[in-house]
């Protein structure tokens, strides 16, 4: 049974009392899991105008367009915003297979947190917290470094990552961005709730 990776406002709610599986892909956020076809979720139109969108968002990564971020399912009951990473395949026409093609690498949950970086620190804290009693034979990393989508190196994100034998990963992290560059792009700070395969987590890893 998939066990629900769920951030409520103060706990997760798990589906099973067993939560020790190894596989990344025996979890879920708001029931959608890695692996899954992102066409359950949205339409292919809906998908490539979002690939055409946010094509240039990792530009600080060494392969920038390998994946694409994509997907904004707004105001579920959990979250603010619910996005992915599929692969950048879109084009190639030997996948004839449109649920493969579009296949999930990744998920993200987002709660927005504008200039309150102090209360989405204790809320990254709560989960951490519960993460590592859910896995206590993993160890957690963590982070405070310059948030890359800045280049002026203004805005900060605070990140706690852990790893899979598999190379998949759960992140946490809270982004605190410069507010002339948050309200421009009309973005927000907040709290990324994070499920990663080994490819995701691997490349987001990989900066310039």
């Amino acid at each position: 049974m998939k066990k629900l990776l769920i951030l409520l406002f103060s706990f997760f709610l798990l589906s099973s009392p067993s939560v020790f599986a190894d596989d990344i892909s025996d979890f879920e956020i708001e029931g959608i899991s890695i692996g899954d076809s992102l066409l359950d979720y949205m339409t292919e139109d809906e998908i490539l105008e979002d690939i055409k969108a946010n094509k240039d968002w990792y530009y600080f990564l060494k392969e920038p367009n390998k994946y694409i971020q994509t997907g904004s399912i707004k105001n579920s009951s959990t979250y603010d915003l619910i996005n992915f990473f599929i692969k950048n395949n879109t084009q190639n026409k030997y996948i004839s297979n449109k649920n493969e093609r579009y296949t999930i690498k990744g998920v993200n949950g987002f709660l927005t947190f504008n200039e309150n970086f102090d209360g989405c620190i204790q809320k990254s804290n709560e989960i951490v917290e519960i993460i590592t009693e859910m896995f206590p034979d993993k160890e957690t990393q963590e982070y405070r470094r310059n948030y890359d989508p800045d280049p002026s190196g203004n805005s900060t994100e605070n990140l706690v990552m852990m790893w899979f034998d598999s190379g998949a990963a759960i992140a946490v992290k809270c982004i605190d961005i410069e507010e002339n560059l948050r309200k421009k792009n009309n973005w927000n700070d907040g709290l990324y709730l994070s499920i990663s395969s080994y490819e995701i987590a691997n490349w987001l890893s990989d900066s310039k």
